[in-house]
């Protein structure tokens, strides 16, 4: 009887450290071969395997598959694709069981966030449903650090780093320029409905005036007065002020201030130009001269300047899942569990996917100051160690060196085609 075969799928928005964790994968199940055949991966993520899209990563070298370490972005590509739920499309499911079928995979593992925990969960459901012996292990991905029960989660220590530095660098920038020019930066950040990224950022300070001087999450109801004055007296206290939003601030009664009116594949409302308009506020209401920059993709892309607890933890959480999958665990993901001490230390646990898929861990009260406009003692604590390391990639006449890879595709046994 061949050995079963294994499907890798990255999945939502990508981090400097996602490859990681497929790297995680794929060596650890070619230390498992007498339990594992081959690693196929799904082009583009899910919608790789609808279509019956596979690749053969037994097809790439070592060396290749070890670069993964170092390289941003998603390697076999990702997507926004939302499986619907079982009464409304059971297709889709029976359709991915069917190529698991003809491609002898009874291991998947499904490397994205609380949406995708959801996808991992309903695969696993319908498996059983259908008689189908599938091990289905979600490994834990997301630069918005929004997964409950695990400590942190993987991609958020490297965009933690680079918000800090970048919201430290442009501080300088501004000022030395603040007597004459700029009194306002702003800096837009992702954070849909909790404020991590942004509440990073807070590391960037290390004594009182430092920058960011204005933090906005959006556990705390966005307040135009409140938010003005803050402004105001910052700069006639420091010269300048920098501010960091976060794209999900909202008001009291839950609108957010940059809500488009734009859907994406999971009704989730598209974000973004938080950072224009609170400039054309403090513009409009204070008189004060501004610059604003938004993160955007250069956050969740920057390998160049990640943080090595945050390479190892990607790389640890795959490892771990592969190992769960082997161990006859299904529906559960690895966790980072923090150790206590004042010693940062963490180890890989394990929870079920039924405590994971689609719920959201925002920023506890304790982490944001009084004023709701920085982080205290106890954030400062609990973000320090995720941004420490410096895991640089190979340079060549300047420039970081990236691996790409082949992605030679599995040949198709099922005769008819998925449209999505």
């Amino acid at each position: 009887m061949p050995k079963a075969n294994a499907f890798y799928a990255q999945s939502g928005g990508v981090t400097p450290v996602i490859n990681a964790s497929a790297c995680g994968v794929i060596e650890t199940a070619a230390k498992h071969k007498r339990h594992i055949g081959k690693v196929f991966a799904g082009r583009n993520g899910i919608i790789g395997a609808l279509r019956e899209d596979l690749i053969d990563t037994s097809k790439e070298s070592k060396k290749a598959i070890r670069g993964l370490m170092t390289t941003p972005s998603g390697a076999f590509g990702s997507c926004r694709y939302k499986l619907r739920s079982l009464e409304e499309n059971r297709a889709e499911y029976e359709r991915l069981i069917d190529v698991f079928r003809a491609h002898n995979i009874r291991y998947f593992f499904y490397n994205g966030g609380g949406d995708s925990a959801d996808t991992c969960l309903k695969v696993s459901q319908l498996s059983q449903k259908l008689g189908y012996d599938l091990q289905a292990i979600h490994v834990p991905k997301t630069i918005d650090n929004d997964l409950p029960v695990t400590d942190n989660c993987p991609g958020f220590g490297s965009v933690a780093k680079y918000i800090a530095i970048s919201t430290r660098e442009a501080a300088l920038d501004v000022a030395s320029m603040c007597e004459t020019s700029t009194k306002v930066f702003i800096l837009e950040v992702m954070g849909r409905h909790a404020g991590w990224i942004a509440g990073a950022a807070g590391l960037a300070a290390e004594q009182a005036g430092d920058a960011p001087h204005v933090i906005l999450f959006p556990e705390v109801a966005f307040d135009e007065a409140r938010f003005l004055a803050k402004v105001q007296q910052t700069v006639a206290d420091n010269g300048y002020c920098v501010i960091v939003a976060s794209e999900g601030a909202q008001t009291a009664d839950g609108r957010f201030l940059s809500d488009s009116g734009l859907r994406d594949a999971f009704g989730h409302a598209q974000l973004g130009g938080v950072a224009p308009m609170l400039a054309n506020l403090v513009n409009s209401k204070l008189g004060f001269k501004y610059h604003w920059a938004v993160a955007d993709y250069l956050q969740r892309a920057a390998r160049h300047i990640a943080s090595q607890t945050d390479v190892d933890q990607a790389y640890a959480v795959g490892e771990a899942a592969v190992e769960m999958a082997i161990a006859g665990k299904n529906a559960v993901m690895p966790t980072i569990i923090r150790g206590s001490g004042e010693r940062y230390r963490w180890s890989i646990g394990e929870a079920p996917l039924n405590r994971i898929a689609n719920r959201e861990k925002k920023m506890p009260k304790s982490f944001i100051s009084r004023d709701g406009f920085g982080i205290t003692p106890t954030a400062r604590r609990y973000f320090e160690p995720l941004i420490k390391g410096e895991a640089y990639p190979a340079y060549k006449n300047g420039m970081p060196v990236y691996t790409t890879l082949k992605k030679e595709s599995v040949p198709k046994k099922l005769d008819t085609d998925f449209s999505i």
